[in-house]
């Protein structure tokens, strides 16, 4: 048995050997765990600006001893190829709105990275190293790639160049 989102629809597949009666049951069972998970993600995902200001605040103090202290941090629309951007001179974060469907640890890796830009500009080693402070920063990028893949976007972040 399987459920899954596609579109606005649940899809929910069972056995041909279940009855009308059980096959009701499990697609109850299914649509609900579904949207279960759904409510999960959405509680765990920062949905404001001031709710992304309170999480880099929490993940600069964590993971850079409360040293990267932005100016703003909002979500935007028109970042087409980029997860996030930071203006170091300014202190301004921006995040894609794309990345609000995305599982929290991989926001929260997103919000270090661009934290780091406010104490190292470029992708160097220590900016690597500052990065990786962070637990799931492997997870989370293999994650981003396997996303960017999937929508045709480039690889990488906004000012890496390939290895």
């Amino acid at each position: 048995m399987q459920a899954y989102r596609d579109g606005e629809q649940v899809v929910v597949l069972l056995p041909a050997r279940l009855s009308a009666d059980e096959a009701e049951g499990w697609v109850d069972r299914m649509v609900g765990r579904v949207l279960a998970k759904e409510d999960r993600r959405q509680q765990a995902t920062p949905r404001s600006d001031e709710q992304l200001a309170s999480r880099a605040s929490a993940l600069s103090e964590r993971y850079l001893e409360g040293r990267a202290r932005p100016a703003g941090i909002r979500w935007v629309s028109n970042q087409r190829t980029r997860w996030g951007s930071c203006t170091p001179s300014t202190g301004q974060i921006r995040l894609s709105h794309r990345l609000q469907q995305m599982p929290s640890w991989v926001i929260d890796y997103v919000i270090v990275h661009e934290l780091v830009h406010l104490l190292e500009p470029g992708h160097g080693p220590r900016f690597r190293e500052l990065c990786a402070r962070y637990p799931d920063t492997a997870r989370a990028e293999g994650f981003l790639e396997g996303a960017a893949y999937a929508a045709g976007l480039p690889i990488g972040w906004d000012d890496e160049q390939p290895e």
